[in-house]
């Protein structure tokens, strides 16, 4: 198993800490395609997974998800958070077993979700769908200090509901005067980096573990491509994630950083728990 750089206590520590420093943005990875971010005493939860549900649920079947690293935090420890978001429906990236201790420490917690999936997201977390903050391509999203624009993600084919909302999505999250770019789970599709575009991108937390069809898993960028994605955007930093949580379903971040070192794309590798403080944002 391996161990958080911080977790619980320490982790918990760290974060309040860190409320002191409000010239900087604050950015743990908390494992799969979750993190938490700071911005002057504000918080946001981007895609949390921190149980064991998945693990459950699969103990008995011919796909086990043995769980690599270790949970860094209970939810329920997290009751400053301001908004948390998911990104699409897959209980990696939207957990019951996570949110709802969340909510009850946060009763006041924004929730964002696709529009396409409003209900289903309600459903999950036993709550009305008026309690779910719905977000659509070119309708921002703003709580507090953190301004959330839904761009299409493909998992791993760009999916509409009948109202024509994606069901899957990233976010450009605007904090301040940063502007960072989750890109959820997704493959590489045509027109991805033209619509990141149009925002100056200082941080890029994308997936590395690709697409392999004997893994029995919709398909993500894979470490090159990320690097490519981060490069053609122009993002300041990269970020890779989606790795080392389940043991049928990762990749190591060797082709990642062969490939941003060969493009020359400024990269961060962080451990679970690790946090990242950034002091300059991109110039208007």
């Amino acid at each position: 198993m391996i161990e958080p750089i911080q977790s619980h206590d320490q982790l918990l520590t760290d974060i309040i800490q860190m409320r002191a420093v409000t010239n900087a943005l604050h950015l743990w990875w908390l494992g799969q395609s979750g993190y938490l971010v700071q911005w002057q005493g504000q918080h946001l939860l981007i895609d949390p997974y921190l149980s064991d549900s998945l693990t459950k649920k699969y103990a008995a079947t011919a796909k086990p998800h043995i769980r690599m690293t270790a949970i860094p935090i209970a939810p329920e420890r997290l009751d400053f958070i301001d908004v948390v978001t998911s990104s699409h429906n897959h209980t990696d990236h939207l957990d019951g077993e996570t949110l709802q201790p969340l909510l009850e420490a946060n009763p006041y917690m924004a929730i964002i979700a696709s529009a396409a999936n409003q209900e289903f997201v309600a459903d999950r977390l036993h709550v009305a769908p008026a309690r779910i903050t719905p977000i659509a391509q070119d309708t921002p999203v703003v709580v507090g200090d953190f301004a959330f624009h839904a761009v299409p993600a493909a998992h791993q084919e760009l999916e509409l509901d009948e109202q024509g909302h994606y069901r899957c999505i990233g976010l450009v999250i605007q904090i301040g005067p940063w502007t960072l770019y989750h890109s959820g789970d997704t493959m590489y599709y045509a027109g991805l980096e033209a619509t990141v575009m149009r925002w100056p991108i200082d941080l890029a937390l994308l997936p590395i573990n690709g697409y392999d069809p004997a893994r029995g898993v919709a398909g993500n960028l894979s470490g090159s491509e990320a690097v490519k994605v981060a490069h053609t955007i122009g993002a300041r930093l990269v970020i890779p994630c989606h790795y080392e949580m389940f043991t049928f379903n990762t990749v190591t971040t060797d082709e990642f950083v062969a490939a941003a070192t060969a493009l020359q794309q400024p990269f961060q590798i962080l451990r679970c728990g690790e946090r990242l403080t950034m002091t300059t944002p991109s110039p208007l």
